[in-house]
Parts: structure tokens; sequence; C-alpha cells
């Protein structure tokens, strides 16, 4: 010690130590803050890329444009290891190669454009008006998926010290198959995190949780004949109507959770076959959809139904759909169509976490929601028990309509929080 310092004996030197430790980690941390902030070139750079992205089409099964447009960025940003694997996810790394493993997920695909008359803008034009990006996807999610990619640019600016890895993970098929791209990655590709942040719409809040859904097809058999004597036949069109009818009596008697919400069930589709159209229908399909709360299952709510059949006295069957096709790289598979409902405790370290990296970035307090809809936490929190939360700009009720569109101040906001996110749970501590 040089003269200036006062004497200490040796537990005023350890204390003074821990004083000096203290400090240097308060410094650290106002550096970190100072530093998560993105540039003005980064959130040009952002916006320019983000309307790239709505600019391609990418229906599920299709995402191969925007999964070039998605590597190209990401190498031009200096993340590492960026690849695509087997069923067409795009991957790429932030840190030392080891520790463990946080996890930014979000989804490549869209929907198909509906309606296009109700479109008042061009849906791939990737329009800005009043800081507001217009387009199919802007909301649902690549507004979210952008900002988990330039997230993951600024931990790299960063320069600070990680305890594990950042792993960006750009998956496929999630609209009709939600978790199918995180099971390959998890269970195929041996990516394994410890926690995982979805990206999809949450108006900059955090999720811990959503419903479940399974899809169900009812086959209603009738009995064909000539459409002039009815009499002769069964119509398979009238006895589903029956069944119908007690299936909407049914969507109002389901289990509730508190937090949840109750369960829904709704028919979505159906068709009616025939020799003609002067005959009467032999059988007939319908497809019900049913988002499953906490304490409902898929046993139960195929039960639920099967006593619909039985009560109505209808010679019918139903069971669980299947989703099965080929991705753009030519990757087959097949799968049940049950996703299961999940809620990560509120106390949970990651949603604690999560709440506090929001509060420091944004000076607020977000809520803590759960989504209505289904997503990729099916399988990552539903199946695998990974610890799995929601944070993402955009409001969820933009998603599937006319005139879809995010925030761009959002987008940069919630890049930000990503990164921050990223240094309390892998930062020194």
């Amino acid at each position: 010690m040089s003269g200036n310092e006062p004497h200490l004996d040796e537990c005023g030197i350890s204390a003074y130590n821990l004083l000096l430790k203290m400090s240097s980690k308060r410094n650290s941390e106002v550096i970190t803050m100072s530093r998560l902030k993105l540039s003005r070139q980064d959130r040009k750079n952002l916006k320019t890329f983000l309307c790239d992205l709505v600019r391609l089409p990418s229906p599920s099964t299709e995402e191969g444009a925007v999964a070039e447009r998605v590597m190209e960025e990401m190498k031009r940003i200096g993340l590492r290891d960026v690849r695509v694997d087997r069923i067409g996810n795009v991957i790429a790394r932030v840190g030392p190669g080891s520790g463990r493993l946080l996890m930014l997920n979000g989804h490549m695909d869209t929907v198909q454009v509906s309606d296009p008359a109700a479109w008042t803008r061009d849906p791939f034009g990737a329009e800005v008006v009043d800081g507001m990006l217009y387009g199919l996807g802007s909301c649902d999610m690549k507004g979210g998926m952008a900002a988990m990619i330039y997230g993951a640019k600024l931990l790299r600016d960063s320069g600070l010290t990680l305890n594990g890895d950042v792993v960006v993970a750009c998956v496929v098929q999630e609209e009709p198959s939600e978790g199918l791209g995180s099971r390959v990655l998890i269970e195929e590709e041996g990516i394994r995190p410890d926690w995982v942040v979805l990206g999809e719409p949450t108006n900059l809040n955090v999720s811990r949780g959503q419903r479940g859904r399974l899809e169900m097809r009812l086959v209603t058999h009738g009995r064909s004949a000539h459409a002039a004597s009815p009499h002769l036949g069964d119509n398979a069109i009238y006895s589903t109507a029956r069944l119908v009818f007690g299936l909407e009596l049914l969507a109002g008697q389901l289990t509730e959770d508190d937090f949840l919400g109750p369960g829904a069930l709704a028919v979505t589709d159906i068709k009616s076959y025939a020799s003609s159209r002067n005959a009467i229908p032999y059988r007939c399909e319908i497809v019900i959809d049913r988002r499953l709360t906490l304490g409902e299952n898929e046993t139960k709510a195929l039960a639920e139904v099967q006593r619909v059949i039985a009560r109505e006295g209808v010679r019918a069957d139903v069971q669980v759909t299947e989703y099965e096709t080929e991705s753009y790289t030519g990757y087959r598979h097949r799968t049940r169509e049950f996703y299961p409902a999940w809620v990560l405790a509120e106390d949970h370290p990651l949603v604690v976490n999560a709440v506090q990296a929001v509060r420091e970035q944004l000076r607020r307090r977000p809520q803590i929601i759960h989504w209505e809809f289904s997503t990729e936490g099916a399988y990552t929190a539903g199946e695998a028990g990974i610890p799995s939360i929601g944070f993402g700009p955009g409001d969820a009720c933009r998603a599937h309509t006319a005139d879809e569109h995010v925030c761009l101040e959002d987008v940069y906001r919630a890049a930000e929080v990503y990164a921050r996110l990223a240094i309390k749970l892998l930062g020194d501590s």
C-alpha cells in the first residue's frame, strides 16, 4: 500500500478488498448500462434488415429465401457458428463456447395472406408510416426475430465476458406445428438450452405461459341414397349438425385455470362426401380446434367429445390429427397435433431476471401476462421442461390480421432488453 492509505489489520484489508471489488463491479455495471444501446447505424441496419424480411414471402415450408437473408445478416454482423440444420432452422451463437446456454427463439414462417381485399397496404411492401412497419409477419414475428439477432450483436459488441453462450435460433413451421423446429434443434441437433426466450409479440411485457392446443378430426358415418328419396339414406350432414350443437354446448363447460383462463373449443372446418350433389352424403368430417388450459390433456379432451357422440347416438369417431410435410431442405416429418399448456412460476429466476431487465432498460415495470395462442414453448416448456418465457415487440392482436404492423421503436427496445437479459443470466456475478 502507498503511504497515503490507512493502516489496516487483516480483517480491515479483507473488507477493503471487498469494497474495491464491489466498486469495480459497480463500475462494470455502469459501463454495461451505457453500452446496451443500439447505435444510430445499428438502428438503421436493423430497420433495413427487417424490411427485407417482410418483403420476402415465407409461408410454412417455404422459408428458404428468408433463411438465406438471415444467415447473410448474422455473418455480416459477426455472429459465430452460423449454419442451417437438417430441417432448415438457422442458428448462430455469441459467447465463449462453454458454460450455460440461453436460446433466443423466433420463427421465420408466416401464415398465408388472408382476404387480400382487406389489406390497405401491400402485405409484402414493408411500408413505414409514422414509425410503424406494415406487412405480413412484421408483428408475428419477423420483428421479434430481427430484434433477437441484433440483441446478439449488441451483446457481442459490448465486449463483456460471458459465462455461457447465447444461441439465436430462427426456426421453421411454427405456424402449423408449433415446437417442431425446436424439437429438431434439441432432440436431433443436440442443442439443449438452460433457458429459452420466445420472441412472439407481448407488447414488451413478459409472458410466462400459454394455453395448449389439440386438433381433432371427427368423422360422421351415414348411408348414401338418392336425394329424391332421402328417407332411404342416413344424411351424415344432419347427424354432424347435431354433434356441432353438442360441441357448442360443451365449449361453455370447460375447465378454467386462475392464470391461463378457460379452455376453448371451436369447429373450424367441415366437409361432406357423396357420390354426387343429388345424393345423400354418406360421410361428413369436421375439424375441432381445442385450446387446453392447465388441468386439461389429450385424453380428457378426447373423452369429452366421445361423450357428446355417445349422447347423440350418432355413428362417428374422433381422433387427433397428424401434421406431415416436407421442409424446404427436404426433411420429412410427421407429428401428432397435440401441444401442451405450460406456465412458469412467477418467482422463477428467469421471470424475475426478465422483469428486472425490462425495468432497467425501459424504465418501467412490465406486466406479467400469458399468451392466448400457442408457441414454440409448447415443446420447450410443455414437453422438454426447459424454463421458457416470452418477450417481444408488437401487439399480439395484430397477428394474422390485415394491415399487420409493428412499431420500429419497440423492435429496437426489444433488442436492447434481449442483450441485457443475457448479461443478467450469463454475465459475471
